[in-house]
């Protein structure tokens, strides 16, 4: 009996001892939480962006084209985050002119000499430097962003629709009818929805650097400008016009506008 009942002396005092240091944990717990909060309020209302956390979509300018794209950031350290962004773009040739079709003052515009579409879709990792902090809630925050990966070309044949023999209207590309597509006579480009059935990817790679200005007034949302250049290289040369020099490696600047948010 009295073995018993020091055994289950020795049992209350173990669970309860067990049950202690679990309430001291979990108070531990959230008092570094309580701390770490007020640590994150006060630097947002100094203008320190301090975050675990941030989701980015940015629409761009760039010189050869336009695009927009998404980015994923975890912050490493006060100055330092990894960044995971996916890019949609369409890249232009500079020489690209669109005419009027049907020899009409409101005839269907088409592009001449235009062979393909060119639309890169980079995906690459990177990171976002803080080189200074706002300094207060209506400042500004720079930071230098750089990022590399891989680029996939999707190159999409571009149609036009030219009058054929008997007056019949045709629709054709480049590889089917050399001559008319040259020679017309033009009634103006194809609709949207040719082509995408005949795409083909382009393998490649790219890099990209630019300088970011967040003037967001809150710490949670993201408002602000990036400027930059990038690179792209593939392994084909890309035939976007006709008279024009095919290139592999296309260099351009752009400038974003970024809104997304933190936590």
């Amino acid at each position: 009996m009295k073995k018993s009942s020091l055994v289950i002396v020795i049992i209350l005092v173990a669970v309860s001892s067990f049950a202690q240091n679990s309430r001291d944990e979990k108070r531990e717990k959230k008092e570094a939480k309580r701390q770490k909060i007020n640590e994150m309020v006060r630097q947002a209302e100094e203008g320190v962006l301090v975050y675990e956390k941030q989701n980015i979509f940015g629409i761009q300018l760039r010189s050869n084209g336009y695009g927009a794209f998404y980015e994923m950031g975890k912050m490493k350290t006060n100055r330092k985050t990894n960044i995971y962004r996916l890019d949609i773009t369409e890249i232009k040739d500079h020489k690209e002119e669109k005419l009027l079709g049907g020899g009409f003052l409101f005839g269907n515009p088409f592009i001449y000499g235009k062979r393909n579409f060119f639309y890169p879709i980079t995906l690459g990792f990177g990171q976002q430097y803080i080189l200074g902090q706002k300094g207060n809630k209506n400042g500004v925050a720079v930071s230098a962003v750089y990022n590399a990966g891989v680029s996939i070309g999707l190159l999409r044949p571009y149609y036009v629709d030219v009058q054929g023999t008997g007056n019949q209207e045709k629709s054709i590309k480049y590889s089917q009818d050399s001559v008319a597509f040259i020679n017309g006579p033009f009634l103006g480009a194809s609709g949207l929805g040719k082509g995408w059935s005949e795409i083909k990817v382009k393998p490649g790679g790219f890099a990209k650097a630019a300088m970011r200005f967040d003037y967001g007034r809150y710490n949670e949302s993201v408002n602000g400008l990036e400027i930059g250049m990038s690179v792209e290289a593939y392994a084909d040369k890309i035939p976007i016009m006709l008279f024009q020099k095919d290139k592999r490696i296309f260099f351009q600047a752009y400038l974003a506008l970024l809104f997304g948010k933190r936590k």
